[in-house]
C-alpha cells in the first residue's frame, strides 16, 4: 500500500469516528436529557465526555494532518475551491465543537452533583443543554458538507 492510500484509509476511518461519535453522543445525550432521569443523565454525560477524549479528539487531530498530507501527495493546492471550502467548514465545526466540549464537562459535573446530593438539576444545566444543542446542529451540517466535498470534489 502506498503512502497516499494509507493516509486516505486513516482519513476515512478518523472521519467516521469523528462524525459517528459526535452524532451517537448527541443522540444519546439528547434523549437522556428528555428522560427525566438524572442518574441516566449523569451516566450519559460521563460517557459522552469519555468518548470525546477517546475518539473525537484524536480524530480531530488526525483529520487535518491526513487531509493536508493527502492534498500535498496528490498535488492539490490548498486553494483548490472544494478543498478550501472543506477546510472552512471543518474550522466552523471545530469552532462549534470547542465550546461543546466545555459544556459537556460542565453538564457532567452538574449531573453528578445532582445525583450525589439527590437534588434536581440546576437551571444552568438546562441552559447549557440548549447551548450544546444549538452548537451541535451547525457543526453536524458543516461536517456533512465536508463529506460531500471530500467525495465529489466539485469544480465549482
Amino acid at each position: 500500500m502506498n503512502s497516499y492510500l494509507l493516509l486516505k484509509t486513516l482519513h476515512i476511518i478518523s472521519s467516521v469516528l469523528l462524525v459517528g461519535t459526535g452524532f451517537g453522543s448527541a443522540f444519546y445525550l439528547f434523549f437522556a436529557n428528555r428522560s427525566g432521569n438524572t442518574e441516566a443523565q449523569m451516566v450519559v454525560t460521563r460517557l459522552v465526555v469519555f468518548a470525546d477524549w477517546c475518539f473525537t479528539t484524536p480524530a480531530v487531530l488526525i483529520q487535518p494532518i491526513s487531509g493536508v498530507s493527502m492534498a500535498y501527495l496528490a498535488g492539490w493546492s490548498l486553494s483548490t475551491p472544494w478543498l478550501m471550502v472543506s477546510i472552512l467548514l471543518y474550522c466552523l465545526a471545530g469552532l462549534c465543537w470547542l465550546p461543546v466540549v466545555w459544556l459537556q464537562i460542565q453538564l457532567k459535573h452538574m449531573a453528578a452533583q445532582a445525583v450525589a446530593t439527590k437534588t434536581a438539576l440546576p437551571a444552568r444545566y438546562w441552559r447549557y443543554t440548549k447551548y450544546w444543542e444549538r452548537l451541535g446542529y451547525p457543526a453536524f451540517i458543516a461536517m456533512l458538507g465536508v463529506f460531500y466535498l471530500m467525495v465529489n470534489k466539485p469544480l465549482f
